[in-house]
């Protein structure tokens, strides 16, 4: 038996996931593009799932195109963005603590010409709406902001960049990554005033390799790949019936049960800190995360990688951050200007609806025989 405490980095596959794939595999498995009745009741239902992830996202199924992933959705959301504005300006705005997907979507623009500032966060990991609006210029073409930052839960303010972009006046679009706020904490792209959003399946239990990309109606994106024709023409390629499947009906179940699963996170987030520092009183609890399914904390003056894997040994899993990190020093920890000693024992413990008490009374136990254990770091 083990205990699962890594959400961020993926989740399990739901069994209504897993049915509907199975189902579009073996029942539904024609193309969608063929002109029979084989392909044209494969059409008929990836419509039909296409209007359940728009649902459960809270926009038009016109405004939703079907990609490969959240990375996949950043990409074509940022470059699309500047492209789109290619004419009014080469100024970008970020945050120093974006997913990877973003920051090095940017360092590449900015090989190309393009300016980018990036906000830095306080040392609980907010950022500053005040920081934004004096950001912005007048050739500033894209702002892209996260949600939920995928580290330490934090919420960042969204909607007040978008309002802060029409105070502005400038030609700015505004492009939210919310992998990690999609049926986690409550939005719509319409409330974050976003003319992008980028979602994934993965995370909210459905299969990896699918995710999608909410374009605002009006917003005029290039086409990502050229080809047959689907997805409206902006993203050819015979349309992963079977992913799409299994990813609406997560987010079916998902959306179904959201208010009892938002409450049933919040409350274990808070037993957690209760357990963990309880075993552990030196455990330092890192950021000002709101959001109820991340949990960031260090065990100060040990190595993360080494509590992880001393933890993994014992069937416990979390994170020493983001899995896109592969090893490397989380930038997002760093951005935060923490001492070296809890940047180094920093710790991701992240959520969902079926982690239970048990796994997170398995983690304190853990940790308290890490502490007791485990030499603690030279430096």
């Amino acid at each position: 038996m083990f205990h699962y405490l890594d959400n961020a980095a993926t989740t399990p596959v739901r069994p209504e996931a897993a049915q509907a794939a199975l189902e579009a595999m073996t029942r539904d498995w024609g193309n969608p593009s063929s002109r029979y009745a084989l392909g044209t009741r494969a059409a008929a239902q990836v419509k039909l799932w296409r209007s359940d992830v728009a649902a459960g996202l809270g926009c038009a199924p016109e405004e939703l195109v079907f990609t490969s992933c959240g990375t996949e959705g950043d990409n074509w959301a940022i470059r699309g963005a500047v492209e789109l504005n290619r004419r009014r300006g080469k100024h970008i705005v970020t945050t120093a603590i974006e997913h990877a997907a973003v920051l090095e979507t940017c360092k590449g623009l900015e090989r190309q010409g393009y300016e980018v500032t990036y906000l830095k966060p306080d040392r609980r990991g907010n950022i500053n709406p005040a920081d934004l609006e004096a950001a912005l210029r007048p050739d500033t073409v894209l702002v892209s902001m996260m949600l939920v930052n995928n580290e330490l839960g934090t919420v960042l303010p969204v909607a007040e960049a978008a309002r802060a972009i029409k105070k502005a006046g400038c030609p700015a679009l505004l492009h939210c990554d919310a992998v990690q706020g999609f049926l986690k904490v409550p939005f719509t792209p319409r409330e974050l005033g976003a003319d992008l959003v980028t979602v994934s399946g993965h995370k909210i239990h459905a299969p990896k390799g699918i995710g999608a990309l909410y374009i605002r109606r009006g917003v005029k994106l290039l086409p990502l790949i050229c080809g047959g024709g689907q997805e409206g023409g902006l993203r050819s390629g015979t349309e992963a019936t079977s992913q799409i499947a299994a990813f609406a009906a997560a987010v079916r179940a998902g959306r179904a049960s959201f208010e009892r699963d938002y409450k049933y996170m919040l409350d274990l987030k808070a037993y957690a800190v209760q357990a963990l520092t309880g075993a552990v009183p030196e455990l330092e609890l890192i950021g000002d995360g709101r959001a109820p399914h991340i949990l960031a904390v260090s065990l100060p003056g040990f190595k993360s990688e080494v509590v992880v894997r001393f933890l993994s040994d014992r069937g416990v899993y979390v994170s020493s951050g983001s899995a896109c990190h592969k090893g490397k020093p989380s930038h997002v920890y760093a951005a935060l200007g923490l001492p070296k000693k809890i940047l180094d024992g920093a710790l991701r413990v992240s959520f969902s609806y079926d982690t239970t008490r048990e796994d997170v009374d398995a983690l304190a136990q853990g940790l308290l025989a890490a502490r007791n254990e485990l030499f603690t770091a030279l430096s």
